[in-house]
């Protein structure tokens, strides 16, 4: 398999026709290997538009995200170099690394121990060093200090979920900075809203919905509550 004509063409005919025209995170996507990130047996789907399994052993529902989701959420976020991230939902290591990349640091959290193992052995080979994989239900952070009690140093300046939830936690927008965003596809199928959330102040927040996808859930977050911005 040709690897870099099957990157070329992803980049060309998934991910510019979806409106992903900024050229760092074009560029990123031509450097970053994603075949490295994919198991082996599915090698070959690397640039397919389709999200692919993790491991025979993960939890239904772990994958990566289809290619061209990936990279708009990436150019939606905006990450700059100065900039703290916490990514929910590490899986292979794949989007922590395009992140790496534009951030100074970034905090992958994965509940399953051995993508976990996973993501930490890929980044590394990538030469990627300024990301750090815990081993971490997500969701834990939606406890009363769940954030302290994980080490995790709050707030960050970027919140990203790699993968669905019903409704956005008030408990993950009260670990972003001022000025800070949070990325998450919300709802339920059949249609889900990628949604972009940045904190104007300490009670203010400003609320987007850019399009529509549709993604497996992050384990464990809970079903609608009623809460509205």
């Amino acid at each position: 398999m040709n690897y870099e004509q099957a990157r070329f063409n992803m980049i060309e005919q998934q991910i510019r026709p979806w409106e992903v025209l900024d050229s760092q995170v074009l560029s990123l996507l031509a450097v970053i290997k994603r075949e490295d990130f994919v198991p082996l047996a599915h090698r070959a789907l690397a640039f397919v538009d389709m999200e692919i399994p993790l491991s025979p052993h993960s939890q239904p529902g772990q994958c990566m995200l289809a290619p061209k989701v990936e990279a708009r959420m990436l150019q939606d976020l905006n990450v700059h170099k100065h900039e703290r991230v916490l990514e929910i939902g590490a899986g292979s290591g794949y989007m922590a690394a395009l992140l790496a990349h534009r951030a100074q640091q970034v905090t992958s959290l994965e509940i399953d121990p051995a993508l976990a193992r996973t993501a930490r052995e890929n980044l590394q080979k990538a030469g990627v060093y300024n990301v750090e994989v815990l081993q971490l239900d997500g969701a834990s952070l939606l406890a009363h200090g769940g954030a302290a009690k994980a080490g995790l140093h709050a707030p960050f300046d970027v919140i990203v979920l790699s993968g669905s939830v019903a409704e956005v936690p008030r408990e993950l927008l009260a670990l972003l900075k001022a000025g800070g965003r949070l990325g998450a596809i919300v709802g339920a199928e059949p249609v889900m809203r990628a949604t972009l959330v940045t904190r104007v102040d300490e009670h203010a927040f400003g609320h987007t919905e850019a399009w529509d996808t549709v993604a497996p859930r992050l384990l464990n977050f809970p079903e609608p509550s009623g809460f509205s911005f």
